[in-house]
């Protein structure tokens, strides 16, 4: 439905705004002009950033390569457009042809638990307090992010199951690594370990996200839960 250009943004449903249907309902629900309204962030007394936006993809034919050529001085010649906004949109622009002419992100794929040394034993091997980190994976045993959950002293650190999970959720993650130092060099794990692991492996069973393996990781060696048969 169509709303009046003098109704400002604010006062509609929450659902028809788009920065707000941009977070509730994701990226695919917006269309091209709620994108720019956006990025418009306002429009004026006479007309929202909705309706500005979609004069300005008017003009283009509401296509989004000649869209995509407008420089500054172009764009501001739209009534409603200042130089902030103009370049604002300038550099959105650029930003998308840079990110074409890119190649694709090659992820790293987990083959093994010395794979998972390999990847961790920079970040942990040679530090004089525990961490515990995180890797999550796609259901092609590839990393989409390794990250530092929490960070201890010599003997220990605490872990949230919540936070865990809650970045793998947000990740579309559906695999997990757990992976932390001993500073002392022990390769054995402590009874506390093996609750973590075994606390952290039923969380992940009830949200279909699966814990492969846990390794506690020194200088020079690793001790794998999964390569022991006891994960």
């Amino acid at each position: 439905m169509s709303e009046p250009s003098s109704f400002p943004i604010r006062y509609w449903a929450e659902s028809d705004r788009p920065r707000e249907k941009l977070a509730l309902q994701g990226s695919q629900a917006v269309s091209d002009s709620e994108l720019l309204a956006i990025l418009l962030g306002t429009g004026s007394r006479s007309e929202s950033a909705l309706d500005l936006a979609r004069r300005i993809l008017s003009h283009f034919d509401y296509n989004l390569q000649a869209f995509s050529k407008a420089n500054s001085a172009q764009l501001q010649k739209f009534r409603g457009i200042g130089s902030a906004k103009a370049l604002t949109l300038v550099a959105a622009l650029e930003l998308g042809r840079r990110c074409r002419t890119q190649d694709p992100v090659l992820l790293t794929e987990v083959k093994s638990s010395h794979h998972v040394f390999e990847l961790m034993q920079p970040l942990l091997g040679q530090l004089p307090h525990e961490e515990f980190w995180i890797i999550y994976l796609n259901n092609s045993n590839k990393v989409l992010h390794k990250a530092q959950l929490s960070k201890g002293g010599i003997t220990g650190t605490v872990v949230d199951v919540r936070l865990v999970f809650k970045r793998a959720l947000e990740l579309g993650a559906v695999q997990a690594i757990l992976c932390h130092n001993h500073p002392s060099g022990t390769l054995k794990p402590s009874e506390a370990d093996i609750q973590l692991t075994k606390k952290l492996k039923q969380a992940g069973h009830l949200l279909d996200i699966k814990v492969l393996d846990h390794l506690i990781v020194t200088e020079v060696n690793y001790f794998s839960f999964a390569d022991a048969g006891i994960l």
